[in-house]
């Protein structure tokens, strides 16, 4: 081979294997940072719901507006509403505007709505049920616009526990088909009735068989049911979890729920999205420091588990 070809050659491949070098290299640094960004992800997120302050906002002292800047004051970066704090505003696309440029200024995300008071959608009647369905069409549609991944709603009814299955089921059905378009999820909670029993909530679940339609299990709703073995069976269909709490001890620890034994429930059911704090002490002056507490205890709880895995 003459000479200058020989020279052509060996500049061609000095090139060529400082290209692949370099792209190896690019691409191994690429996937380490992909691999230590995952390994950086948090076991779980927290945010707040608005009820922790129903009593502030109640009394005046508060407005809805407000929220998202009090809850990056508390250091946390997603808020969970309540639909009776802007219960006129659901199609209000200036004032919805308006929360949502605020939740953008302050950096807080807007995970769901909790709704109320919109009809019972396992109602024994098929009129009131279809009109509890169509009530809640203006809140899915809130939810898509402030960038929430779900509504909460209830599975009230009347009857046998069956009957009242199957007719919670079927609203939760319909509904969850008409939010289905816009990318929301349909969550119940156990708040109350046949709903704070996990056993027949589970059921519920399976008789929608959604993807849409799933479960917010709350710590402390489940009153004479066993919250933790409740808490294990929604959890295959959670979507959000609400830890409740009402009164700490000296250790930090709330006195009700083992937060330890319950986020281990949630954990090892594979669920690492947002757990929303929700205080509801009895004293009408301290709802920020039990805010503070909560969110102290589930700190606590999610370096342990971290620090384990």
């Amino acid at each position: 081979m003459h000479d200058s070809l020989r020279t052509v050659d060996r500049r061609w491949f000095l090139r060529t294997g400082a290209a692949v070098a370099g792209a190896g290299f690019a691409l191994g640094r690429g996937l380490t940072t992909a691999l230590a960004a995952e390994a950086k992800a948090p076991l779980f997120k927290i945010s707040l719901a608005e009820w922790s302050l129903h009593k502030a906002l109640q009394a005046g002292k508060m407005e809805n507006l407000e929220f998202p800047a009090f809850t990056k004051a508390c250091g946390i970066d997603a808020v969970e509403y309540v639909n009776q704090f802007f219960k006129d505003k659901a199609r209000d696309e200036k004032y919805l505007g308006e929360l949502k440029k605020r939740c953008a200024d302050e950096g807080v995300t807007s995970v769901l709505i909790m709704v109320d008071g919109e009809g019972n959608l396992g109602d024994p009647d098929d009129a009131k049920r279809k009109q509890a369905v169509e009530n809640h069409h203006q809140w899915v549609e809130a939810a898509k616009f402030l960038g929430c991944h779900s509504i909460r709603v209830n599975a009230h009814s009347e009857g046998t526990p069956e009957e009242q299955g199957k007719l919670a089921a079927d609203g939760l059905r319909q509904l969850s088909e008409f939010a289905a378009p816009h990318k929301i999820n349909v969550i119940v909670e156990n708040h109350g009735g046949l709903s704070s029993n996990g056993e027949w909530l589970a059921g519920v679940m399976k008789a929608v068989s959604l993807p849409n339609c799933g479960t917010l299990p709350d710590f402390g709703n489940f009153h004479e049911y066993d919250r933790y073995k409740g808490c294990a069976e929604l959890m295959p269909f959670a979507k959000g979890v609400s830890a409740k709490s009402h009164e700490f001890n000296a250790a930090g620890d709330e006195v009700r729920t083992d937060y330890f034994k319950m986020m281990k429930i949630v954990l090892d059911a594979g669920y690492h999205g947002y757990v929303g704090i929700e205080w509801e002490g009895a004293d009408p002056e301290d709802e920020r420091e039990g805010i503070m507490l909560t969110k102290k205890l589930l700190d606590r709880v999610r370096d342990k588990f971290t620090a384990q895995s």
